[in-house]
């Protein structure tokens, strides 16, 4: 095989007789690394700088009722803290992402573990899960919204023989927010299960077999081995899913439209009404940007305790 060799003048030739090829000047050596930055660096500014126009935005009392806004400062912020509403609607967003996060959890890691055996109905299953990723989440919560109508929807349909029928799923506010959630969950859970199945299938296999050597039961097995080491895998999607769900909208808008009352008004849906059905832009842009305070502030609580659970799980030792 030919090799390159640098000649005197910068040129690269071939040893064995193949034509000399161009050098890249060294300008153009030093300049490629700052180019390759160029795509983050324009996503950066187009993430920035809407960003800083919204803090911008919420010093002052844009409105369609004040066309020269006048500059107020925090006050968005105080009038946010101080009024009922707010609270309201954070407990109801709380409440949402708990029930979805922690329902879609449970179940995602029981799916992945039937899924895990290596099975015909396993492999086709897994291929189905991925179906209501398929589905934007306002399409899914419109068939739901329809499934779920108290007189010609399916669901009561199909619950009548049993003596259930006729529940009122969506007209309550109880009703409601758990018809959000389980919405929610039928979209989600198959994105937690593919996870936990991916983390399944990493795990090292001497472990386990030790332990079936030993006489070890399923539950131990399960609760002292797989558990532990799943883990982190399920950690990922439990933060992944409180972030989503922290900032819902799409499903409860399609769903419920953030009733019966104010029942289902999450903070997304409250800064929705305030900028774009109220008209009140700053204060529904301050909504806004406490909630991302919010969320922020929660994503990194749990990427830190994933951290060490990550160092723990690979032992680690933590500084």
């Amino acid at each position: 095989m030919s090799s390159l060799t640098e000649t005197d003048h910068g040129a690269v030739s071939r040893e064995g007789g193949g034509p000399p090829a161009r050098a890249v000047p060294r300008w153009r050596r030093s300049l490629r690394p700052y180019l390759l930055i160029v795509p983050a660096l324009l996503l950066t500014g187009g993430i920035l700088y809407p960003f800083g126009l919204g803090l911008y935005y919420t010093v002052f009392d844009f409105a369609a009722s004040k066309p020269q806004p006048d500059f107020v400062g925090l006050d968005n912020y105080r009038r946010i803290f101080t009024q009922s509403s707010f609270w309201d609607s954070a407990w109801v967003t709380v409440l949402y992402a708990v029930g979805a996060a922690a329902v879609e959890t449970v179940l995602g890691v029981a799916v992945a573990l039937l899924l895990h055996r290596s099975t015909l109905i396993g492999r086709v299953l897994e291929k189905i899960l991925i179906l209501p990723l398929m589905i934007a989440p306002v399409i899914a919560a419109i068939m739901w919204k329809l499934m779920l109508q108290p007189s010609v929807g399916v669901i009561n349909y199909l619950l009548e023989p049993f003596g259930l029928g006729g529940v009122q799923w969506t007209d309550t506010p109880t009703g409601a927010l758990l018809s959000s959630i389980a919405v929610d969950v039928w979209v989600y859970t198959p994105f937690v299960a593919i996870l936990a199945l991916a983390g399944l299938r990493s795990l090292p296999a001497s472990p386990f077999e030790a332990a079936a050597v030993d006489g070890a039961n399923w539950w131990f097995t399960f609760r002292k081995l797989t558990l532990p080491m799943l883990w982190p895998y399920v950690l990922v999607a439990v933060i992944f899913r409180f972030m989503d769900s922290l900032k819902v909208f799409d499903i409860i808008y399609a769903l419920t439209e953030g009733g019966p009352g104010d029942s289902t008004v999450v903070l997304q849906i409250r800064a929705y009404l305030e900028a774009i059905r109220f008209q009140r832009y700053s204060f529904g842009i301050s909504y806004m940007i406490v909630l991302w305070a919010v969320v922020y502030l929660v994503t990194m609580v749990l990427v830190r305790y994933l951290g060490k659970i990550q160092n723990r799980a690979a032992e680690v030792p933590q500084k």
